[in-house]
């Protein structure tokens, strides 16, 4: 935490009465915040709540209708954000918007690049600059092509790039989201030594334990409106919570299995299914009517096995049997045909189509439900989204509406109805809350608990222990491409899981 009696009183940046509207949408209603120098000030809300179009308009990338910004206690009208830098401010967005087919260090550099009037580019330079800020960070290759990097490491290079810029005011979004606990930790320790620096930090997540680990403030949007600003130290995860959402939450996660209900049935069997590069002699069953987990550190292999099963990804050996019958998979339309689907982690890369009708992708892999003679019938395409979308409380205005225009729970329920459109027996749930607000969260949960009931295979992958722990009624720990063991019960708990996780040499543990 940084040393709040160091804190200067004058605010950085004073927002107040700021109003924003997109036609008959009113996304910010007499919004105010207040940043303080050297603080870590959490901006928390649901989806939809106000925070990235308050935070784009302090990047200069929106203009506000109404509304008055102090920077420095001096009036300001950020028009672009070139201006926002030249005043101090680095936002890290949520979204990775790396140039794939250039190197780390002339990502991090661009700009700088773009304005040198040097006929040539010194890459040495440029490179052993980037390492020393990457260094701080983690272990990125600075010489590295971008689209060679995996998702943590991409994020990682968006945040080098803010760091390379004077910054005053510092704007992370989610930016945990692809990282792995360690590498959120060095994050972590990066912005308690920026604010002890008297940088002032704007962090944008959904989630508590980070906003109560790291953060000074926390102030609570929603509907567009500012609700309540809080020292973390004065407040609890449910009070800001509840204040997200309006309403008691107390619920986030669906009652589990009971003892009396739990059957021997085994819908999916595995057995010593192997890629060679990837995982090896992963075997387990997944009975009627549970949510199994499968937990890990990130690059442990739990969604390569998911994507093994369905063939999504590698040469696989090695037995599968559904519902006793074995089956002879040669690539996903085989498991989509036999009734397993997998949820990626990477929503907007291959779970959804942004610019596609919310229509066009609920029925992107059942067209024969909407479709005769190879044509597709939007009247029918259209009836089978709306049915699809009452199943899931799923929140949009028109069917043919872009996917694109959806908040980000809106958009993975969208990804979700793809997948049951197909009436699965099976459903491999990658991350599948990632970027999703609380309320949304605990929608979702509910969903796959309610599947479960109905008889569908629940297999859900996540980075966040108290979701696993929440939602599952087993666990599956993954270590270095195999199964370190299994927790159950009282059993499961964090530091279990973190444990089996840990193992170095995988062995098959009970606990």
């Amino acid at each position: 935490m940084t040393d709040r009696n160091a804190m200067e009183t004058a605010p950085i940046l004073k927002i107040t009465d700021l109003r924003k509207s997109f036609g008959s949408i009113h996304a910010l209603r007499g919004v105010d915040f207040e940043l303080r120098r050297g603080e870590i000030h959490a901006l928390a809300g649901e989806n939809g709540a106000g925070k990235s179009t308050l935070m784009n308009i302090i990047d200069g990338i929106l203009k506000p209708d109404s509304g008055e910004i102090l920077f420095d206690g001096q009036p300001v009208e950020i028009t672009s954000p070139a201006m926002a830098q030249k005043l101090g401010v680095g936002f890290v967005h949520q979204e990775i918007a790396l140039c794939p087919d250039v190197t780390v260090a002339e990502n991090i550099f661009m700009a700088a690049t773009n304005m040198s009037k040097r006929f040539l580019m010194d890459y040495a330079a440029l490179e052993r600059k980037a390492g020393e800020i990457l260094r701080q960070l983690g272990d990125v290759n600075p010489a590295a092509l971008v689209r060679d990097l995996p998702i943590s490491q991409q994020q990682l290079v968006e945040i080098a790039k803010a760091l390379t810029l004077d910054c005053r005011v510092l704007i992370l979004d989610e930016p945990t989201a692809a990282l792995t606990d360690r590498e959120a930790q060095t994050l972590f320790a990066i912005m308690r030594r920026l604010a002890a620096q008297g940088i002032s930090i704007i962090y944008i997540s959904h989630r508590m334990a980070e906003i109560f680990d790291n953060c000074d403030r926390v102030s609570v949007f929603r509907d567009g409106q500012y609700i309540v600003t809080r020292n973390v130290s004065e407040t609890t995860p449910s009070e800001i919570v509840n204040s997200m959402v309006g309403r008691v939450l107390d619920n986030l996660y669906p009652d589990k299995q009971r003892e009396e209900d739990r059957s021997e049935e085994v819908i999916l069997s595995v057995r010593d299914l192997t890629e060679r590069s990837l995982f090896r002699n992963i075997s387990f069953d997944l009975k009627a009517g549970e949510i199994l987990g499968f937990a890990g550190l990130i690059g442990a292999g739990r969604s390569e096995i998911a994507k093994g099963i369905c063939h999504l990804e590698g040469e696989t050996t090695g037995e599968i049997h559904l519902n006793g019958r074995r089956l002879d998979l040669k690539d996903y339309q085989d498991s989509i045909a036999e009734g397993i689907v997998y949820l990626s982690e990477d929503r907007k890369g291959s779970g959804i189509f942004l610019e596609m009708s919310i229509a066009a992708n609920i029925s992107a892999i059942s067209l024969d439900q909407v479709s005769r003679g190879g044509i597709i019938n939007e009247r029918r395409e259209a009836q089978f989204a709306e049915r699809a979308g009452r199943s899931l409380n799923l929140k949009y205005g028109h069917t043919a509406n872009a996917v694109s225009t959806l908040s980000g729970g809106n958009q993975q329920k969208v990804a979700l109805a793809k997948l049951l459109s197909v009436n699965p027996r099976v459903i491999f749930l990658d991350e599948p809350t990632r970027g999703v607000d609380v309320g949304a969260k605990a929608e979702i949960h509910a969903i796959l608990r309610q599947l479960a009931r109905e008889g569908v295979g629940v297999l859900v992958i996540s980075s966040e222990l108290p979701e696993l722990i929440g939602v599952c009624d087993r666990v599956l720990v993954i270590s270095e491409g195999e199964i370190s063991g299994e927790v159950t019960g009282d059993a499961m708990t964090e530091e279990n899981i973190m444990h089996l996780a840990s193992i170095s040499q995988p062995r098959m543990e009970a606990v």
